[in-house]
Protein backbone atom coordinates (compact mmCIF):
# COMPACT_ATOMS: atom_id res chain seq x y z
CA UNK A 1 0.00 0.00 0.00
CA UNK A 2 1.36 3.26 -1.11
CA UNK A 3 1.64 6.06 1.60
CA UNK A 4 -0.85 8.19 0.06
CA UNK A 5 -3.35 5.46 0.60
CA UNK A 6 -1.90 4.14 3.88
CA UNK A 7 -2.83 7.52 4.94
CA UNK A 8 -6.10 7.66 3.82
CA UNK A 9 -6.90 3.95 5.12
CA UNK A 10 -5.11 5.08 8.95
CA UNK A 11 -7.61 8.55 8.54
CA UNK A 12 -11.01 6.85 7.67
CA UNK A 13 -9.81 4.03 10.73
CA UNK A 14 -9.29 6.47 13.29
CA UNK A 15 -12.64 8.57 12.16
CA UNK A 16 -14.30 5.29 12.16
CA UNK A 17 -13.29 4.20 16.34
CA UNK A 18 -13.30 8.06 17.23
CA UNK A 19 -15.97 7.70 20.06
CA UNK A 20 -17.22 10.78 22.64
CA UNK A 21 -19.30 10.10 25.24
CA UNK A 22 -21.14 13.55 25.01
CA UNK A 23 -21.37 16.29 22.38
CA UNK A 24 -19.19 18.18 24.60
CA UNK A 25 -20.64 21.60 24.38
CA UNK A 26 -24.19 22.82 25.84
CA UNK A 27 -26.95 21.61 23.33
CA UNK A 28 -29.79 24.19 22.97
CA UNK A 29 -33.21 23.58 24.38
CA UNK A 30 -36.62 23.39 22.57
CA UNK A 31 -35.50 21.75 19.13
CA UNK A 32 -36.08 18.54 18.19
CA UNK A 33 -34.36 18.30 14.91
CA UNK A 34 -30.55 18.86 15.02
CA UNK A 35 -27.66 18.49 12.59
CA UNK A 36 -24.10 19.65 11.47
CA UNK A 37 -21.98 20.68 8.42
CA UNK A 38 -18.81 19.51 7.47
CA UNK A 39 -16.35 20.07 4.85
CA UNK A 40 -12.37 18.72 4.69
CA UNK A 41 -11.54 19.74 7.40
CA UNK A 42 -13.56 16.78 9.01
CA UNK A 43 -11.26 14.81 7.52
CA UNK A 44 -12.91 11.11 6.41
CA UNK A 45 -15.81 11.00 8.02
CA UNK A 46 -17.89 7.43 9.58
CA UNK A 47 -21.53 8.42 8.61
CA UNK A 48 -22.79 5.22 10.68
CA UNK A 49 -21.29 6.33 13.35
CA UNK A 50 -22.89 9.67 13.25
CA UNK A 51 -25.81 9.03 12.67
CA UNK A 52 -25.90 6.20 15.20
CA UNK A 53 -24.97 8.60 18.05
CA UNK A 54 -27.51 9.64 20.21
CA UNK A 55 -27.31 11.68 23.84
CA UNK A 56 -30.71 11.29 25.28
CA UNK A 57 -33.06 12.58 22.91
CA UNK A 58 -30.61 14.41 20.69
CA UNK A 59 -29.25 12.37 17.72
CA UNK A 60 -28.42 14.36 14.08
CA UNK A 61 -30.53 13.77 11.27
CA UNK A 62 -29.08 16.72 8.94
CA UNK A 63 -26.20 17.54 7.55
CA UNK A 64 -25.19 20.10 5.16
CA UNK A 65 -22.06 19.42 3.16
CA UNK A 66 -19.54 21.69 1.84
CA UNK A 67 -19.89 21.35 -2.21
CA UNK A 68 -17.83 24.24 -3.91
CA UNK A 69 -16.04 26.91 -3.31
CA UNK A 70 -15.00 30.16 -5.95
CA UNK A 71 -15.47 29.81 -9.80
CA UNK A 72 -13.61 26.17 -9.56
CA UNK A 73 -13.23 24.91 -6.51
CA UNK A 74 -14.29 21.84 -4.92
CA UNK A 75 -13.76 20.25 -1.75
CA UNK A 76 -11.97 17.25 -2.39
CA UNK A 77 -14.15 15.46 0.26
CA UNK A 78 -17.75 16.76 -1.66
CA UNK A 79 -18.14 13.52 -3.38
CA UNK A 80 -17.46 11.05 -0.97
CA UNK A 81 -19.71 12.57 2.11
CA UNK A 82 -22.39 13.18 -0.23
CA UNK A 83 -22.64 10.00 -0.96
CA UNK A 84 -22.20 8.40 2.41
CA UNK A 85 -24.67 11.03 4.54
CA UNK A 86 -27.52 9.79 2.38
CA UNK A 87 -26.33 5.88 2.73
CA UNK A 88 -26.48 6.77 6.45
CA UNK A 89 -29.70 8.57 6.61
CA UNK A 90 -28.96 11.37 7.26
CA UNK A 91 -30.62 14.27 5.26
CA UNK A 92 -28.35 16.07 3.37
CA UNK A 93 -27.65 19.48 1.75
CA UNK A 94 -24.88 21.11 -0.48
CA UNK A 95 -23.65 24.35 -0.20
CA UNK A 96 -21.29 26.38 -1.93
CA UNK A 97 -18.91 28.89 -0.48
CA UNK A 98 -18.95 32.38 -2.02
CA UNK A 99 -16.11 34.94 -2.98
CA UNK A 100 -17.32 37.89 -3.28
CA UNK A 101 -14.79 39.41 -5.63
CA UNK A 102 -15.65 36.69 -8.29
CA UNK A 103 -18.79 36.44 -10.63
CA UNK A 104 -21.69 35.19 -9.20
CA UNK A 105 -23.02 33.58 -12.52
CA UNK A 106 -19.60 31.82 -12.46
CA UNK A 107 -19.32 30.47 -9.51
CA UNK A 108 -23.37 29.36 -9.54
CA UNK A 109 -22.21 27.38 -12.44
CA UNK A 110 -19.17 25.86 -10.52
CA UNK A 111 -21.91 24.55 -7.91
CA UNK A 112 -24.71 23.52 -10.43
CA UNK A 113 -22.40 21.56 -12.35
CA UNK A 114 -21.23 19.43 -9.14
CA UNK A 115 -24.23 19.07 -7.25
CA UNK A 116 -27.21 16.87 -8.36
CA UNK A 117 -29.92 17.03 -5.96
CA UNK A 118 -32.90 14.21 -5.61
CA UNK A 119 -36.07 14.06 -3.75
CA UNK A 120 -35.47 14.40 -0.05
CA UNK A 121 -32.53 16.92 -0.11
CA UNK A 122 -32.24 20.02 1.63
CA UNK A 123 -32.41 23.19 -0.41
CA UNK A 124 -29.08 24.53 -2.27
CA UNK A 125 -26.92 26.95 0.13
CA UNK A 126 -24.63 30.30 -0.25
CA UNK A 127 -22.54 30.46 2.06
CA UNK A 128 -21.91 34.38 2.44
CA UNK A 129 -19.17 35.34 5.11
CA UNK A 130 -16.70 37.75 3.56
CA UNK A 131 -16.07 40.98 1.46
CA UNK A 132 -12.97 40.20 -0.15
CA UNK A 133 -12.27 43.37 -0.70
CA UNK A 134 -15.57 43.98 -2.47
CA UNK A 135 -18.13 46.69 -1.15
CA UNK A 136 -21.34 45.53 -0.02
CA UNK A 137 -23.13 46.77 -3.16
CA UNK A 138 -21.13 44.08 -5.05
CA UNK A 139 -21.17 41.60 -3.32
CA UNK A 140 -24.92 42.02 -3.25
CA UNK A 141 -24.66 41.90 -6.79
CA UNK A 142 -23.20 39.07 -7.68
CA UNK A 143 -24.97 36.99 -4.68
CA UNK A 144 -27.94 37.68 -6.32
CA UNK A 145 -26.96 36.75 -9.47
CA UNK A 146 -25.85 33.12 -7.56
CA UNK A 147 -29.13 32.85 -6.10
CA UNK A 148 -31.54 33.28 -8.97
CA UNK A 149 -29.14 31.24 -11.19
CA UNK A 150 -29.63 28.05 -8.98
CA UNK A 151 -33.04 28.99 -8.17
CA UNK A 152 -33.92 28.64 -11.45
CA UNK A 153 -32.00 25.57 -12.22
CA UNK A 154 -33.63 23.52 -8.90
CA UNK A 155 -36.50 24.60 -9.02
CA UNK A 156 -36.44 26.00 -4.71
CA UNK A 157 -35.17 29.23 -3.68
CA UNK A 158 -31.72 28.70 -1.94
CA UNK A 159 -30.54 29.48 1.54
CA UNK A 160 -28.17 31.87 2.84
CA UNK A 161 -25.88 30.95 5.53
CA UNK A 162 -24.24 34.02 6.98
CA UNK A 163 -23.21 35.30 10.47
CA UNK A 164 -25.82 37.93 12.49
CA UNK A 165 -23.39 40.87 12.01
CA UNK A 166 -22.62 40.19 8.42
CA UNK A 167 -26.47 39.74 7.69
CA UNK A 168 -26.96 43.21 9.30
CA UNK A 169 -24.06 45.51 7.83
CA UNK A 170 -23.63 43.62 4.09
CA UNK A 171 -26.90 41.69 3.29
CA UNK A 172 -29.67 43.56 5.26
CA UNK A 173 -33.29 43.86 3.69
CA UNK A 174 -32.25 42.71 0.23
CA UNK A 175 -31.83 39.72 1.23
CA UNK A 176 -35.19 39.00 3.21
CA UNK A 177 -37.18 37.04 1.63
CA UNK A 178 -34.32 34.21 1.82
CA UNK A 179 -34.44 31.50 4.42
CA UNK A 180 -31.58 31.78 6.86
CA UNK A 181 -29.16 29.44 7.90
CA UNK A 182 -27.69 31.71 10.95
CA UNK A 183 -24.72 31.60 12.90
CA UNK A 184 -24.44 32.98 16.12
CA UNK A 185 -22.39 31.06 18.71
CA UNK A 186 -23.03 30.33 22.62
CA UNK A 187 -26.74 31.75 22.56
CA UNK A 188 -28.55 30.12 25.42
CA UNK A 189 -31.84 30.08 23.32
CA UNK A 190 -31.68 31.48 20.00
CA UNK A 191 -29.84 33.46 17.55
CA UNK A 192 -30.22 37.50 17.74
CA UNK A 193 -31.61 38.70 15.25
CA UNK A 194 -34.60 40.30 13.50
CA UNK A 195 -35.28 38.52 10.75
CA UNK A 196 -37.04 35.08 10.42
CA UNK A 197 -34.50 32.22 10.40
CA UNK A 198 -34.92 28.23 9.87
CA UNK A 199 -31.58 26.94 10.92
CA UNK A 200 -29.07 28.07 13.97
CA UNK A 201 -25.52 27.48 13.49
CA UNK A 202 -25.15 27.41 17.82
CA UNK A 203 -21.75 26.20 18.15
CA UNK A 204 -18.49 25.10 16.71
CA UNK A 205 -16.99 23.18 18.97
CA UNK A 206 -19.30 20.32 18.99
CA UNK A 207 -17.76 16.77 19.03
CA UNK A 208 -19.45 13.68 17.30
CA UNK A 209 -18.20 9.50 16.82
CA UNK A 210 -17.30 9.18 13.25
CA UNK A 211 -15.55 12.71 13.18
CA UNK A 212 -12.14 13.33 14.42
CA UNK A 213 -12.07 17.04 14.67
CA UNK A 214 -14.76 19.48 15.74
CA UNK A 215 -17.75 20.24 14.00
CA UNK A 216 -20.55 22.68 13.79
CA UNK A 217 -23.76 22.27 15.49
CA UNK A 218 -26.78 23.13 14.32
CA UNK A 219 -31.03 23.56 15.32
CA UNK A 220 -34.31 23.29 12.91
CA UNK A 221 -36.59 26.31 13.87
CA UNK A 222 -39.49 24.08 13.04
CA UNK A 223 -40.94 20.22 13.91
CA UNK A 224 -40.55 17.46 11.98
CA UNK A 225 -43.22 18.79 9.48
CA UNK A 226 -42.17 21.55 8.88
CA UNK A 227 -39.10 19.88 8.12
CA UNK A 228 -40.30 17.84 5.25
CA UNK A 229 -42.02 20.81 3.78
CA UNK A 230 -38.85 22.01 2.82
CA UNK A 231 -37.21 18.87 1.31
CA UNK A 232 -36.54 18.86 -2.28
CA UNK A 233 -39.91 16.97 -4.15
Amino acid sequence: MGSYMLYHWLTYRKARYTRYPEFGISIPGGYSIHGIDVSKYQHTIAWEEVKAMRVQNIQHGFSFIKATEGTGNTDPQFKRNWKKAREAGIVRGAYHFFIASRDGRGQAENFISKVELEEGDLPPVLDIEQLNGTSPAQLRKEAKEWLDIVEKKYGVRPIIYTNVDFYIKNLGSDFDKYPLWVAHYYQPEQPRINRGWIFWQHSDRGRVNGIVSPVDFNVFSGDSADFKRILIR
